[in-house]
């Protein structure tokens, strides 16, 4: 029997203050490590770090994600180092706003928390081109990730250049920082076998190049088979308690860089999910077979600003970590690690110091035990293995019962402290209102890109020109145009029946016009890029125009020669002519790179009138929309709802807040996602700009600005088993205060200065859904939610 309870709560502090205290200053030894773990400033730890990329998130919010990490049992902080946004052009580098790394690293420091910082300087990370700057492909006789002279030097003199800039601010730990861990390249294995010899020199050279510039900490390389003695190999996937092999040397300590709390998705995809049990579950996996570092991948994922996406990932990055994408806590995910933080954490003694053993305790049941003898330190972690069936079992001479596929934790190998499928953190769900003051004020005003001529365009070739070396990721746009010329005999007797165009596409996407009506749009996806485009055609006798919008989705993040990769148009025929097929592709081509209004800027508040704006109209293909809005009141995260749109862009007050693409729905039928992120730091409180530029076709008027909350929360209490309960009665103080969150009751907490306003669902039974959508199930009692109103001294308005 469980017993369920869903609250609502709503904001009544208006202010909040902030304390803080300065750290006192402590020896310096460094890092150094052995089999068992790292050793930093000469002491054994436990690392629960969580990976916060500075550069999907912005500066004003930074301190409270790593706070709620901190909350959440963390102890360090793991983030890439995005290169093409530090150097955008060869020796021109930004560390300015979201991209200041410095200010994010001292940020970390200032919470007493570690940093492990993942030079690359190749991440792929969903990141646009893998964190490589465009002009790096455009390097004379360069091939990426190879051993290969061109790429090495310029790879060398970035990782130089920020290992330099760390060192210069104190930023590693032998210097007092809070860096006590590198990495270099990533996940190199994937794209190995494809360099054969060259990429066995290559890593080499690597690992010596980095161990040359002498941080004082160690380095990592992730899913490094056979990697230099110098660096620690680790481990990235879902379940690295199983899957990994170890470092390769005993002399090495077994670390988890990723674990991937759900799954990036891209447009098209349905919602990724993994739940906190599973999680929980592989993490008490790993520590109880020796881990002793683990990286949650993502722990918040943000959001993929501007152009950071790479090919076809969402704008949204990682919603289902337990930070979801507006920073807001997505329990019981993160209550459950917290828990679990907890539980390890108790046990850190026997962990890094006791000797580990393994027990058989009967079928899909063992027990890992470390102890120190002599000393009275003993952990144990009682796993059931067993995906479907729940069991007991005797452990030194006590019963313990282990719900399916689950750990118990036994911090001094008597008392369970923490089960990896019992979540007794609180649950909540997220809601989206509508703001009056938002959605209120000015209509909605267009300007209307126009078809480029040909005649008027100046960059032509005989076929079409490749889309990345057109765009140079300035632009997701390029213009590919031609004309051709038909006569009377050339065109089907019968009015019934058309010609039709195809078009071969490398990729990413296109919008076709045929004498300047919208034939349609043409579109590849992550795994297959390239398309075929097929339509029929109404055409005429004498000259005829087509018109083909090329358009890329983010580059390319992963595999092999990342410099050779093409897309765009590759070959245009007509279909069905009465003298056959025509074959357009070498009928010469004129080229125009990017719209009117990106050259133009008129997304920019200061640059907007540069071209008319009219009355808006629906349904329009390329054209651009505005209007202003006032921020809605507050401090809950704000979102813009393009479920009436089509694909494009958004900016508010000139900054760029990602691509949206709400018509590829995913296989349930909805937009992959609807809802895009405004920071409120790029808000002022009146008369702000929305630009959108659409591309297919939408309503503007259906655009609606939202704020978030995640103020239905739940709890669930379910009766729990005699063994269990009997674990309790042992005294040990310094377990108990620990178990006592574990007894069979609930406690509700609201976040962010809210307190509990209304009940809005209680069953004492078995009822049904998730938090935010119960319903009762067949066995329901009717006094549940007046006994829980009573209890909380709330009453129904």
């Amino acid at each position: 029997m469980a017993r369920f309870l869903t609250v609502l709560c709503f904001l009544t502090l208006l202010s909040i203050v902030v304390c803080s205290a300065s750290a006192k200053g402590r020896k310096t030894l460094g890092v150094t490590y052995d089999g068992r773990s790292l050793i930093i400033n000469g002491r054994r730890e436990l690392i629960f770090s969580g990976s916060i990329h500075y550069p999907r998130s912005t500066p004003d919010v930074w301190p409270e994600l790593i706070a709620r990490a901190k909350q959440g049992g963390l102890n360090a902080i793991d983030t890439y180092v995005f290169w093409n946004v530090h150097e955008p052009s060869p020796g021109q580098y930004n560390f300015q706003g979201r991209f200041d790394l410095v200010r994010f690293l001292k940020l970390v420091k200032n919470h007493k928390m570690y940093v492990i910082l993942r030079i690359g300087p190749f991440i792929q990370a969903e990141w646009n081109y893998g964190g490589f700057p465009y002009w790096l492909r455009e390097v004379q006789n360069i091939t990426f990730r190879s051993d290969n002279p061109p790429f090495k030097n310029h790879m060398k003199k970035f990782t130089k250049f920020i290992v330099k800039m760390m060192k210069d601010e104190n930023l590693y730990a032998p210097q007092g920082g809070p860096i006590i861990l590198s990495q270099i390249e990533n996940e190199y294995t994937m794209v190995q076998a494809a360099f054969k010899e060259s990429g066995t020199r290559y890593v080499e050279w690597a690992v010596k190049m980095a161990i040359g510039l002498k941080t004082g900490v160690p380095w990592v390389m992730c899913k490094q088979i056979n990697a230099p003695d110098e660096v620690i190999s680790a481990c990235n996937g879902r379940n690295c308690g199983d899957s990994f092999k170890g470092p390769g040397s005993k002399s090495k300590p077994t670390l988890w860089t990723e674990n991937w709390t759900a799954q990036y998705r891209v447009f098209g995809d349905p919602p990724s999910q993994r739940s906190a049990e599973d999680l929980a579950y592989a993490v008490a996996r790993f520590f109880s077979k020796s881990g002793t570092l683990v990286n949650y991948y993502m722990y918040h994922g943000g959001t993929n600003f501007g152009r950071g996406s790479a090919d076809f990932v969402t704008t949204r990055y990682y919603d289902e970590a337990p930070l979801d994408e507006f920073g807001l806590q997505k329990e019981p995910k993160w209550g459950h690690l917290k828990d679990l933080h907890r539980a390890l954490t108790l046990s850190r003694k026997a962990l890094l110091w006791g000797t580990p053993t393994t027990l058989k305790l009967g079928q899909d049941l063992e027990a890992w035990v470390y102890e120190v003898p002599g000393n009275n330190v003993c952990a144990a972690f009682l796993t059931n293995n067993h995906s479907r069936v729940d069991k007991s079992v005797n452990f030194r001479g006590v019963d313990y019962f282990l719900p399916h596929r689950s750990i118990s934790i036994l911090p001094d190998c008597k008392t369970v402290v923490f089960n990896t499928q019992r979540v007794n953190a609180q649950h909540n769900a997220r809601t989206y209102r509508p703001s009056k003051e938002a959605n209120k004020g000015s209509s909605w005003q267009m300007y209307q890109e126009s078809i480029p001529s040909y005649s008027k365009t100046s960059l032509k070739s005989m076929t079409p020109l490749e889309l990345m070396d057109l765009t140079k990721d300035t632009t997701d746009y390029a213009w590919y145009i031609t004309k051709f010329r038909l006569e009377e005999g050339d065109l089907p007797i019968r009015r019934d029946i058309r010609s039709v165009i195809q078009i071969a596409n490398l990729g990413h996407a296109m919008h076709v016009f045929v004498n300047g009506k919208y034939i349609g749009m043409g579109h590849g996806n992550k795994v297959e890029k390239a398309f075929v485009f097929q339509r029929p055609v109404k055409l005429r006798t004498g000259i005829n125009q087509i018109a083909i919008l090329g358009m890329i989705v983010g580059l390319p993040d992963n595999g092999p020669y990342l410099e050779r990769r093409m897309l765009g148009v590759h070959s245009v025929v007509i279909q069905g002519l009465n003298a056959g097929t025509l074959d357009l592709t070498a009928n010469t081509w004129a080229h125009k790179v990017g719209m009117v209004g990106e050259k133009k800027s008129i997304f920019d508040p200061s640059k907007t009138n540069s071209v008319k704006w009219s009355s808006a109209t629906k349904g329009l293909q390329v054209t651009w929309y505005k209007r202003t809005f006032d921020a809605p009141h507050g401090d809950d995260p704000v979102i813009v709802d393009m479920s009436t749109m089509g694909k494009g862009w958004i900016w508010i007050n000139g900054e760029n807040i990602g691509r949206y693409w709400v018509s590829y729905e995913s296989v349930l039928g909805s937009p992959t996602q609807a809802e895009y992120h405004i920071p409120r730091s790029f808000l002022k409180n009146k008369e702000n700009l929305i630009v959108i530029f659409e591309e297919h076709g939408g309503d503007p008027n259906g655009i609606q600005i939202k704020t978030v909350s995640r103020d239905n929360i739940c709890t669930i209490v379910s009766e729990f088993h005699p063994a269990q309960i009997k674990s309790w009665t042992r005294e040990d103080s310094h377990i108990r205060s620990v178990t006592d969150d574990l007894k069979p009751s609930a406690q509700l907490k609201c976040s962010n200065g809210k307190v509990i306003k209304t009940i809005a669902f209680a069953s004492f039974g078995n009822p049904q859904g998730a938090c935010g959508n119960f319903t009762v199930g067949n066995c329901h009692s009717q006094e549940a939610k007046i006994i829980a109103e009573k209890v909380n001294s709330i009453r129904p308005c």
